[in-house]
């Protein structure tokens, strides 16, 4: 079993707080799937306006931690690191469901695999995200990497 600490998510992801959204890998496989987790607490700044009454994880940032987990699957999958000269695209999103509401305190599980060889650049994936063993969030994610113009 091949597991991350933050340092090594950090190694493996451009994004920083507040848009990192792994906060540990449990397993990857190259080439394969990952198993990764991100602890929702109240704290997040989302949750002051979503909603101040009813705190819910945004579905767009249960997609958005899908696809980070996605980004990691892949550049442990190509055995390299993101640079200043490139960036991590999510290009598209097919079939996604919300079966349940993510809320502070909730533990969510994200399942990534590789959906298919990459062409043209394009990786898909299969994705959900799950809480206590239930589906919470699933889609169909397509992702890229692109040089970065001028730099």
């Amino acid at each position: 079993m091949n597991t991350m600490d933050i340092r090594a998510i950090l190694d493996h992801l451009p994004h920083r707080y507040p848009m990192l959204l792994v906060d540990r890998v449990l397993d990857v496989t190259p080439s394969s799937h990952i198993h990764a987790v991100k602890n929702v607490s109240i704290n997040e700044p989302f949750f002051t306006g979503h909603f101040p009454h009813h705190p819910v994880m945004p579905g767009v940032l249960i997609l958005e931690a899908l696809a980070q987990a996605a980004a990691i699957l892949s550049f442990k999958t190509l055995g390299n690191r993101p640079d200043d000269k490139s960036v991590y695209y999510f290009v598209g999103i097919d079939d996604a469901r919300f079966k349940r509401p993510v809320s502070p305190g909730d533990q969510l599980h994200l399942h990534v695999a590789i959906d298919g060889p990459v062409r043209r650049g394009l990786w898909k994936f299969k994705a959900e995200a799950r809480v206590d063993g239930q589906l919470a969030t699933e889609a169909g994610l397509m992702c890229t990497v692109r040089t970065i113009e001028g730099a």
